[in-house]
């Protein structure tokens, strides 16, 4: 495990370097003990991808020995140690996801099925047949980064991102697949588009999906889209 500053008010662990399934287990292992033994002065953990990220507030670390950098850290080396192994404290939880592919719901989706040699037909049902696992939440509120898209269907971003995206597209950005939870610019290939409203500010907790949830994607036509109005 290595640890970095990051500014004067957190602490990255880093505990890999690629994006994997048994890294992100150790990641949220980390997280969880964290989370669990309520350290003082820390006040919010991230786990993302392969590192777990501990903000704390330097104020509560005065009358103890040590900076509050050298103090977090020893309190993650301590939590590491008390990490399972890797095991976690809270079971992944199957998220069910139904998309709306192609047409005004997926501009893009023509596209990458003829990038990827695919028809259009065939490429949704290779996106909506693949299990998805969640490695990050991230760049607008409840944003999922997805693992797990097939090979197949790997696509690049657009030379020019979308200064409008609408909320609750489903798009493809190389190795990856996510979902936007509200409308702002981006540039990832649109294939499709959910109903389902992934991130409600008053909601507890705010966003739909967590690091290490499970998603699959369920195909449905227009008419059930609507219905979700």
């Amino acid at each position: 495990m290595k640890l970095e500053p990051l500014g004067d008010t957190a602490v990255v662990a880093t505990l890999g370097s690629g994006i994997d399934e048994a890294t992100l287990a150790s990641v949220l292992a980390l997280a969880d003990a964290v989370a669990a033994a309520k350290g003082r002065g820390i006040v919010d953990v991230v786990p993302a991808y392969a590192t777990v990220t501990a903000f704390y507030d330097p104020l509560q670390f005065g009358e103890a020995p040590g900076d509050a950098y050298e103090q977090v850290c020893r309190f993650l080396e301590s939590c590491a140690a008390r990490a399972n192994g890797g095991a976690r404290s809270a079971a992944a939880r199957l998220v069910e996801i139904p998309v709306c592919y192609g047409g005004e719901f997926g501009p893009d989706l023509e596209l990458v099925a003829g990038r990827c040699t695919l028809g259009a037909e065939e490429a949704v049902a290779l996106h909506s047949g693949a299990d998805y696992l969640v490695h990050a939440i991230g760049f607008t509120p409840g944003f999922p980064f997805l693992g797990g898209l097939p090979a197949a269907l790997r696509t690049p971003r657009r030379d020019t991102p979308r200064a409008r995206v609408p909320a609750g597209s489903v798009g493809i950005g190389g190795s990856q697949t996510g979902v936007y939870p509200l409308e702002s610019p981006g540039g990832w290939q649109l294939i499709g588009r959910t109903p389902v409203p992934l991130f409600r500010p008053e909601g507890k907790p705010a966003a739909l999906l967590r690091p290490g949830d499970r998603v699959r994607f369920r195909v449905i036509p227009t008419r059930e889209f609507d219905s979700w109005k």
